[in-house]
């Protein structure tokens, strides 16, 4: 045994001996490994590569296909131009018919406010009482109804002309309350007018009957002798309708406040959102743990 030679059954004048030859039939390790097609049956192959955190995936056509074709859905179907003649017309027709709508409304108001007792005398009629409470119930009766009458205004609006949603609609719910308000205090005095002004005529001194109701809380003033306005409690249903319409524009669930399509074969999940990778699976029972370190 010496430093050039630790092996202590070798002599030391023994010469290196060779490698032994290696048998026809023996391989090397590296060709013993299988071609990647042919794995053994209890190996798998190794997943392919995924993409590192905080990159995105590149979206294919198939991807952009599905919010592509719903953006041109909508822009078909509901970016129309708008044309201001046919938004002038709807505006005068839904005026139209809301005045229309001011002849039930002011049947409904005379119905229940009450007539006020008059005494007839020689200068003409009289209050019964000093202090009539019929004149303040029919104001109250007026406003109260009137209000009413613009929130129902503004639902019917914005049910009715909803591809008109927005400035358009309120416009037209405003200005068919505001013309409607005149009408039913005009068809609502009316009601037992003839008979008032009749026994106003020829009843005798001393007799008492009744007088229609009427509003003194409201009424309309002519700008420059052409020009209707109207003042008093004969504004609440233009303001209630004003109201209702701005509420129900605030909680629309609609940025364009008009009803949208369902994209088809959409979630609401956007198309571009890549999907969370698929969770490993759990090892088999009799899986050989992989060697340490």
């Amino acid at each position: 045994m010496s430093p050039d030679n630790p092996d202590r059954e070798r002599p030391v004048d023994e010469p290196d001996r060779s490698a032994p030859p290696r048998a026809s039939g023996a391989t090397s390790p590296a060709a013993e490994q299988p071609p990647p097609g042919e794995q053994p049956p209890g190996e798998q192959p190794q997943a392919a590569e995924q993409p590192p955190r905080g990159e995105e995936p590149v979206e294919g056509p198939a991807d952009v296909a599905p919010s592509a074709a719903y953006q041109s859905s909508l822009e078909l179907n509901f970016d129309e131009p708008r044309r201001p003649l046919r938004a002038v017309a709807t505006v005068l027709g839904a005026v139209l018919a809301l005045a229309v709508l001011g002849v039930p409304f002011g049947l409904l108001w005379a119905a229940l406010a009450p007539d006020t007792p008059v005494l007839k005398t020689v200068e003409g009629a009289i209050y019964a009482e000093p202090q009539p409470e019929q004149p303040i119930a029919a104001d109250g009766w007026f406003s109260l109804l009137g209000l009413a009458f613009g929130l129902l205004v503004a639902l019917a609006v914005w049910v009715v002309l909803r591809r008109r949603r927005g400035p358009v609609g309120l416009l037209a719910a405003v200005l068919g309350a505001l013309v409607a308000a005149p009408v039913a205090w005009q068809v609502g005095r009316r009601v037992g007018l003839a008979t008032f002004d009749r026994l106003l005529d020829t009843a005798p001194a001393g007799q008492a009957f009744t007088k229609p109701a009427d509003l003194r809380a409201g009424g309309v003033d002519w700008l420059l002798g052409v020009l209707p306005v109207p003042h008093g409690n004969l504004l609440l249903p233009a303001f209630g309708a004003a109201i209702m319409y701005t509420l129900l524009a605030g909680w629309s669930r609609w940025p364009g406040l008009r009803p949208e399509p369902d994209p088809a074969g959409l979630s609401w999940v956007s198309a571009g959102t890549p999907a969370p990778p698929a969770a490993p699976e759990p090892p088999a029972p009799d899986a050989a743990e992989p060697p340490r370190g």
